[in-house]
């Protein structure tokens, strides 16, 4: 969903400090509501955890309202130890020093390469240009600031109606690689004028991202910076209620959102030329389907075939073989596009109509396992050349 990027009551603003090597690069984001907001937020699933995503996991937790996030881009500020820890706590309380802002009010995120001291001095230093830039027009250099590979930007947003009154909600993302369930190198920041409680802005929170942003795979590793967060400002005047037609409207919008940006997360997937939708049907259980979708997005060997745009069905069917997974090979279904490949486990003799499918930019790929009615849908990419030339150049 498109259109302006503003969200009544909030601000943002992005600049270069001089963190990536190009100084030309935006680097530094800054998102301040002008009201005290509710949050909820949503982590990294890793063991290892940076030090500015400990701050603000323990902000979220002990704090209902606050007024916003600070991001920089090209240092994760992650395996710094004592002194990661120092600079994003000096971060966020020499930036809420110049906004007069309270202790402890504002979040901080970053993202880029791990093990790497943050430059805190050139973070102090682009402060002043950060918050004097602040503008209901700032989204745009915002989205800018936070990425690292990205090919593009990625924001989405949308208008409902709730007691005759217009609610906003913009989302902003950045992603590309280390895209894998549960949550990774992702940050998203969703922002609203609604008003809603802390217990309900989570409760869609999560729900939004476990149905988007944990369903899409573009490799197999965990980031330690995974950060989906949302804001919630009151400043339409709308109060959104437990079990309200306004509340279903909020969630059912704040879903879409989601799903759009991870979308767009997997077809930024790191050298990626094919999108490709995974559909696990009749899964003995909700847990058994998931972990079939997941192997076939994370096998190198399945992948590798739909790069080459290879209906090779046997290397699916080698996968799911090699988990803990119940099924009976000789019941099973696999499906490219509208070209079924093999029924009850056998060849049907469709390898160049299926070859045709899958040469297409965007691809369906469906599993009927036939062993109960368990269902899971993942969006994944394909892994050429492209993910290897960008990973090896590239230090994360």
């Amino acid at each position: 969903m498109s259109g302006s990027l503003t969200v009544p009551g909030f601000r943002a603003s992005g600049v270069s400090a001089g963190i990536k090597k190009n100084k030309n690069e935006l680097d530094l984001g800054l998102i301040v509501s002008d009201v005290p907001a509710t949050v909820a937020g949503v982590f990294t699933e890793n063991r290892v955890k940076a030090a500015p995503l400990l701050l603000s996991k323990e902000r979220v937790g002990a704090r209902k309202k606050v007024r916003g996030v600070v991001v920089n881009s090209g240092n994760a500020n992650a395996c710094t130890g004592s002194r990661g820890a120092d600079d994003a706590r000096t971060t966020v309380d020499v930036i809420e020093g110049v906004l007069g802002l309270k202790a402890g009010e504002l979040l901080v995120c970053s993202t880029g390469v791990i093990g790497v001291p943050l430059p805190i001095d050139k973070i102090i230093e682009a402060t002043p240009s950060l918050t004097a830039s602040l503008s209901v027009s700032g989204f745009k250099d915002y989205s800018r600031a936070i990425m690292t590979t990205d090919a593009f930007t990625k924001t989405a947003t949308g208008v409902i109606n709730a007691g005759g009154k217009r609610v906003k909600i913009t989302g902003i993302a950045k992603g590309a690689g280390m895209i894998c369930p549960n949550m990774a190198t992702l940050l998203v920041f969703f922002m609203t004028d609604a008003a809603i409680s802390r217990a309900l802005l989570q409760k869609a929170l999560k729900e939004a991202v476990d149905a988007s942003f944990n369903s899409i795979v573009v490799d197999s590793d965990a980031s330690t910076n995974d950060t989906v967060l949302a804001f919630a400002n009151g400043v339409s005047g709308v109060s959104l209620k437990a079990g309200s037609k306004g509340l279903a409207s909020f969630k059912k919008l704040l879903g879409s959102l989601a799903t759009d940006l991870a979308m767009m997360i997997v077809k930024d997937g790191e050298g990626a030329t094919r999108f490709i939708e995974l559909d696990i049907k009749g899964a003995a259980t909700v847990a058994e389907a998931d972990k079939a979708a997941r192997t076939l997005a994370t096998s190198m060997l399945v992948k590798t075939a739909f790069f080459g745009g290879d209906p090779n069905w046997g290397r699916i069917m080698a996968a799911l073989g090699s988990e803990n997974i119940r099924f009976d090979p000789d019941k099973v279904d696999i499906t490219f596009g509208k070209i079924k490949v093999a029924k009850d486990g056998l060849d049907t003799g469709r390898e160049k109509a299926a070859a045709r499918e899958m040469k297409k930019k965007e691809v369906k790929v469906t599993v009927d396992l036939k062993a109960g009615k368990a269902v899971r849908r993942l969006w994944t990419t394909d892994l050429g050349h492209g993910y290897v030339e960008l990973n090896s150049a590239y230090r994360s």
